[in-house]
């Protein structure tokens, strides 16, 4: 808990908070409870999280954790802007954060546990299924 910083709802800033916490030797875990607001952090994330090691020549190697969520759509669904998935469209963007998609239970730990101990120092954005939680 005293490791927790609660923040009010702004996921750019919330992003640029987190990656210079990582410039300074610190690892956080950012979490965003769904995928489609985290959107609004895409500018950190495209454009500083991921370029940064490019453009500072391997000066700089932040390591963020970023979590997301996608939306569930049952038993209630919670509409289109809750529930997409932006997984691919990701990928397509990014060439040094690493992306995973957890579709298996037992991925979820395995998946924290070696963005935290990647030994490139790579960020990574981890990506959950609201739909899946308590069916899996």
């Amino acid at each position: 808990m005293e490791k927790r910083v609660e923040l009010p709802v702004f996921e750019e800033t919330q992003l640029g908070i987190s990656t210079g916490m990582a410039l300074e030797g610190y690892v956080p875990i950012t979490m965003y409870p769904r995928f489609d607001f985290f959107i609004l952090a895409c500018n950190q994330l495209i454009n500083h999280l991921d370029k940064i090691r490019d453009m500072s020549k391997g000066d700089m190697q932040p390591r963020v954790i970023i979590r997301v969520a996608v939306g569930s759509k049952s038993p209630i669904d919670a509409g289109p802007q809750h529930t997409q998935n932006h997984t691919e469209a990701l990928r397509g963007m990014l060439t040094d954060v690493n992306v995973v998609e957890l579709l298996e239970p037992e991925d979820v730990f395995p998946a924290f546990k070696e963005a935290y101990e990647r030994e490139d120092s790579r960020s990574t954005l981890i990506i959950e299924h609201g739909q899946y939680y308590g069916t899996k």
